[in-house]
């Protein structure tokens, strides 16, 4: 039988899990598969309107992946999976500046470029933050440098006057004395592709769990594990002891309702083309594999 293959989403959770032997107490066979790891950062380098949508579009290589709830349940409704409905995230995320930007308010970012992924997490997020203070006409999103640690970088090296982060990326300018000027917290969902086996795919969220009950206990023993996917360039700088525990799985459903008002929420904005989201049907995008 073919490995269960396991694509880390720049978390903790199934670094912890696999070093404290978790899946293999619970008998998975698996192994981790993630295009996006580099540590040269180049593979998050994908030029403009490629983002995590895009990726499972081109077709994933795992059989359970993640992204921000919004793309995963577009991905679903388009036939590129399965969202899992019975878990998930919740990321702290944010739009950073440099230290000496002049903006200090979410109200100055009025025009201002602001780095973030295509149909990605910080795409929406961004959005549904800033909605609170601009007009859309003033909401001036950047496409161009990519995923997650390549928007790092460019704030980084003052190409980029902000950038919506999470994860690592986020308590890494945050320890630089980058300024968040706004919080753009959001969800997260997993999706399954192909055809799995159901009881490697319970087997993968019980190790899931002791993972993140562990992480709630103590979380400054684990917070190291985010080197695992940082760019070389910085690993000398990073002092993750300073750093948060980052995106937490919450093991409660995700539900009709909230699958619904997410597609609401997307097909009112011009994020996707017309037609370009397929059919909200929650029982035909989603999939429940229960633990017990």
């Amino acid at each position: 039988m073919a490995k269960f293959v396991i694509a880390p989403h720049m978390r903790l959770q199934e670094w912890v899990a696999e070093e404290k032997g978790y899946f293999a107490a619970e008998g998975l066979d698996y192994e981790f598969r993630d295009e996006l790891i580099s540590k040269e950062g180049k593979k998050h380098d994908l030029g403009d309107k490629f983002g995590a949508y895009q990726t499972f579009e081109k077709g994933r290589t795992s059989d359970i992946s993640c992204a921000c709830h919004w793309t995963v349940n577009v991905a679903a409704s388009n036939g590129h999976g399965k969202l899992y409905r019975d878990a998930y995230s919740v990321s702290p995320a944010g739009v950073f500046v440099p230290p000496d930007s002049p903006i200090q308010t979410p109200a100055d970012l009025a025009g201002v470029p602001i780095s973030v992924g295509f149909q990605s997490g910080s795409h929406y997020s961004t959005i549904q933050a800033l909605e609170q203070y601009l007009k859309p006409d003033q909401i001036n999103l950047s496409f161009s440098e990519g995923l997650l640690f390549h928007r790092m970088e460019q704030l980084i090296d003052r190409k980029s006057p902000a950038a919506s982060l999470f994860s690592g990326p986020y308590y890494f300018v945050e320890q630089l004395g980058f300024r968040k000027i706004i919080d753009s917290t959001f969800m997260i969902a997993t999706l399954i592709t192909g055809d799995p086996d159901p009881e490697d795919v319970r087997k993968f969220f019980r190790a899931l769990r002791r993972a993140q009950r562990d992480i709630d206990l103590r979380p400054e023993l684990y917070t190291h594990y985010y080197k695992k996917e940082f760019p070389a360039r910085f690993l000398d700088q990073m002092d993750t002891r300073r750093w948060g525990p980052g995106e937490r799985i919450v093991f409660e459903p995700y539900t009709r309702d909230v699958f619904e008002e997410s597609f609401q929420w997307i097909a009112e904005r011009p994020i996707f083309a017309e037609g370009g989201m397929g059919e909200c049907n929650y029982e035909q995008a989603t999939v429940s594999v229960p633990s017990e």
